[in-house]
């Protein structure tokens, strides 16, 4: 086989194994989003709402559309992950949690939801990048919110483990239950492309995909505690020292 012949066999091996799969997914992921809107802006053009109906679905096609920017702006991230380099530097965690809180309740409260934040005792510091760890943060929420029983409060959580070196930020959905053997699966195949969460069937699994990657980029690991009423998303990084001299 000729150099030049192969190398189109590399090519189209990796187009069907990694971005076709990525492709469709994100597919997948766009059209709940998009439809909304579309269905909100037929709404708004047959004309006969009151002004405050019109009012709340304005907001609630901004809200949206911004989610799905969130997405795709993931996905151009992701994509240049091998191609940059992202500074590694001690962050306060429940800061940055506060702040997604606050950027989030208008979101889930046209949704008909709310988020809060479950703080932990004392002040923790972690090593990792800021704008990846707040787009995990961000895309375990999205998740949640899409399959957070209504009127259920989702829970941005902190905890430590192993005497304080690492520490877990966590998202707590009230949604469908996982099985037993669900994650230790779809962890491994993860790894390679997008896959589809089975308990939670409107899931193609871009968004986990998407977070192992970040987190891997910070030396982190994601993961999920299964519960009778939901799940616990979350990502784990190691402590920072600096803490010890404050």
């Amino acid at each position: 086989m000729s150099v030049k012949r192969a190398g189109r066999e590399q090519l189209r091996a990796g187009i069907f194994e990694g971005q076709i799969p990525s492709l469709i997914a994100a597919a997948h992921e766009l059209k709940s989003p998009l439809a909304l809107v579309r269905q909100l802006a037929l709404s708004l053009e047959a004309g006969d709402l009151s002004l405050d109906e019109s009012q709340r679905m304005l907001r609630q096609i901004s809200l949206t559309s911004e989610r799905a920017l969130r997405l795709t702006s993931d996905l151009t991230r992701s994509a240049r992950l091998d191609d940059a380099m992202f500074t590694l530097e001690p962050i306060n965690p429940q800061q940055l949690c506060k702040d997604i809180v606050q950027e989030l309740q208008p979101l889930f409260s046209a949704y008909g939801r709310d988020v809060r934040f479950v703080p932990h005792r004392h002040p923790l510091l972690l090593v990792g990048n800021r704008d990846l760890l707040r787009r995990i943060i961000m895309n375990f929420s999205d998740n949640a919110l899409h399959y957070a029983e209504a009127g259920s409060i989702v829970e941005i959580q902190i905890k430590a483990f192993n005497n304080g070196q690492m520490i877990r930020l966590g998202v707590r959905d009230y949604g469908p239950a996982l099985s037993s053997d669900m994650w230790k699966t779809l962890r491994t195949k993860l790894a390679k492309a997008p896959q589809p969460v089975h308990a939670r069937p409107q899931s193609s699994g871009l968004g986990l995909y998407v977070a192992g990657q970040f987190a891997s980029a910070m030396n982190g690991t994601i993961g999920v505690t299964r519960h009778r009423d939901g799940a616990t998303f979350y990502v784990d990084l190691g402590s920072s020292r600096q803490l010890s001299l404050l």
